[in-house]
């Protein structure tokens, strides 16, 4: 059986790609393990292998007519309650599927960006519940423990990811469904700003509150996902448009995070206190102010979810196929769908006018702190006291996710560490349209653990990108040869705390060289009208660190200013024209890596060997 394709991040992966390594046979490898049903219950149905190919394919043309993918042939699993066209969707109802004749809007636009759909993912049906226990295709459990649950609604979206088999995954989140998985197997749960990503084509739970959310085994990654997948969509009528600096905003520079108090904690399992404990100190290592806050109004809005006129939202996302076919769906999503029909459209009011209420007490939390730091859910039930009490078990899990989206905010789950085997995370939730401030925090807060590692596998969290841009304080630089991730300079950024920000390219005109005589071989970067685009990394420098390392850059190398294919400028090394003019020219390869494995090949001539 094919083993799963691991890289430390999403840019690595597409910048092997553009590199030279083959995508069609990753994808037809990993076509080769799924339909095994390697990853069922998980995974339920592929898109077939000949859309899939054929994506790639239209993909790899655009890019050879000089389009920049971000996504350029990296796979990803659809939750069931989304539209990928050709495949059925069935929200976890094998009576209600139906065969899309489109795309949902996210995952176009993640098509349009390289992205491959490959496989619909198994879900707590219709949306309802976050143990992973409600489906008819069967039971996901944790990666980590097949005893314990996956959490819900979005299981198999979180556990495909969490097993390597993809980047990432589109989950849907209205209770907590796209951070609770996320807790469960170590991964990042992204719950934009409602709005933020079109929920065109998507199976409505509650309609007002949905959000499609995102999986993945690092805050970079998923930012990157959701800056390529978000957008206005005129038509779904709750998407809103975006500040135009929204993935740009920073962290505050005196961070003041809310925290809940121990009548609240009390609540929470042992491993959850003590990895909320040790969260708090490294955002409080990071410069961060903690402040207690009242948590009653929080949980208050929480509990009018499910105990609330928003019930009757859920009856109404279905209510036809309800009424003509209750018997198919599950019994406990049918206990809580029907129990719609108890409330009026006096309680539905009455409802919102709660809300209302509850969202102004907490208003001048938000005059107090910037974010607000939870545990992502109090406890880990095992698969068995789940199913022995469905309904108290999964209401317990909503304690610290149910409030978000009721009252318009954000969130971002990050892993939080381990205590006894399994994974434990925590929640930076901020207001509306604080998802950048939320992605720079998160990812710092996440690579505060210097043991982390990225969902189930053995690669640790320090070799995949951070999250960009650069803070303000920091100069970016662009390396292009023997200071990139594995290459023998390399040492010389990290031992100066440098942060690894990206994979990027040149703008056109640049050329690449294989300069003669150094050691260890080294390129020389020159912009003299080349036909190239040269593939580089961005790397983030503390003034002092930058100064000290530019003192160490021997001649003919030198720093200057270069320009990205985007279009930004940042520094970076560019070569004395002199030492190029015995030089061979290698731009043909596109980076120095490629060239590199070139000759690992084939056989250089003398005068070429480093």
């Amino acid at each position: 059986m094919t083993e799963p394709l691991i890289f430390a991040d999403i840019p690595a992966r597409v910048a092997a790609y553009e590199a030279g390594r083959d995508a069609r046979a990753d994808l037809e490898a990993l076509y080769d393990r799924l339909e095994t049903g390697a990853a069922f219950p998980a995974l339920l149905a592929l898109v077939p292998r000949e859309r899939a190919l054929k994506l790639l394919a239209i993909a790899a043309a655009r890019r050879h007519n000089g389009e920049k993918l971000l996504l350029f042939g990296i796979p990803f699993a659809v939750k069931d309650n989304i539209d990928v066209a050709g495949v059925a969707t069935t929200a976890a109802c094998p009576a209600f599927a139906f065969q899309p004749d489109a795309d949902a809007t996210v995952v176009a636009r993640l098509i349009a960006a390289g992205a491959i759909p490959v496989a619909k993912a198994n879900l707590d049906q219709f949306a309802t519940g976050l143990s992973g226990c409600r489906s008819p295709y069967g039971l996901s459990s944790s990666v980590f423990s097949d005893a314990h649950i996956s959490g819900g609604s979005s299981s198999g979206s979180a556990v495909a990811v969490a097993s390597g088999l993809i980047p990432f995954a589109l989950g849907t989140d209205t209770a907590g469904s796209g951070r609770v998985p996320a807790m469960f197997n170590n991964l990042v749960g992204l719950k934009p700003t409602r709005g933020l990503l079109s929920n065109t084509g998507m199976v409505p739970a509650c309609r007002t509150l949905d959000c499609v959310s995102i999986f993945a085994a690092s805050v970079a990654d998923a930012q990157l996902v959701a800056s390529v997948a978000a957008g206005f969509d005129a038509a779904d009528a709750y998407s809103r448009k975006a500040p135009d600096d929204l993935w740009a905003r920073d962290v505050p520079p005196a961070l003041r995070f809310g925290v809940v108090g121990a009548d609240v904690l009390s609540r929470c399992s042992p491993d959850v206190l003590g990895a909320y404990a040790r969260s708090i100190t490294k955002l409080e290592a990071l410069g961060g102010t903690p402040v207690l806050v009242n948590y009653t109004p929080f949980e208050d809005a929480a509990r009018l979810l499910y105990n609330g006129p928003w019930v009757a939202e859920r009856l109404a996302a279905i209510k036809d196929f309800a009424a003509r076919d209750a018997e198919a769906i599950h019994p406990v999503v049918r206990e809580i769908v029907l129990g719609g029909e108890s409330f009026d459209a006096v309680d539905a009011f009455e409802g919102q006018y709660r809300l209302a209420a509850l969202t102004r007490a907490v208003a001048h939390v938000w005059d107090k702190v910037d974010v607000l730091l939870v545990p992502t859910a109090p406890e880990h039930p095992t698969i068995e006291a789940m199913l022995a009490d469905p309904i108290g078990a999964n209401s317990r899990l909503g304690l610290f996710t149910n409030f978000v989206n009721l009252m318009d905010l954000a969130a971002l789950a990050v892993p939080a560490g381990f205590a006894n085997g399994m994974p434990v995370g925590v929640t930076l939730v901020g207001r509306a349209f604080s998802d950048g401030m939320l992605a720079r925090l998160g990812d710092a807060l996440h690579r505060a653990d210097a043991n982390a590692m990225l969902a189930a596998t053995d690669v640790p969290l320090a070799a995949a990108a951070a999250v960009a841009p650069a803070r303000s304080n920091e100069i970016v630089l662009a390396v292009v040869g023997a200071h990139l991730r594995g290459q023998p300079l390399n040492h010389q950024l990290t031992s100066r705390n440098a942060r690894f920000l990206s994979a990027a390219q040149t703008d056109a005109g640049y050329s690449l060289y294989a300069l003669s005589g150094t050691t260890p071989a080294k390129p020389g970067l020159a912009r003299d009208g080349g036909a190239g685009r040269i593939e580089l990394e961005l790397w983030a420098l503390s003034p002092a660190a930058f100064g000290s390392f530019v003192a160490e850059i021997p001649p003919p190398l030198g720093i200057g200013t270069l320009t990205l294919a985007d279009g930004t400028t940042v520094k970076g090394f560019l070569c004395e024209a002199h030492a190029l003019a015995n030089a061979q020219d290698i731009t043909a390869f596109g980076g120095w890596r490629a060239y590199l494995a070139a000759g690992s090949k084939t056989e250089k001539l003398p005068e070429q060997a480093a």
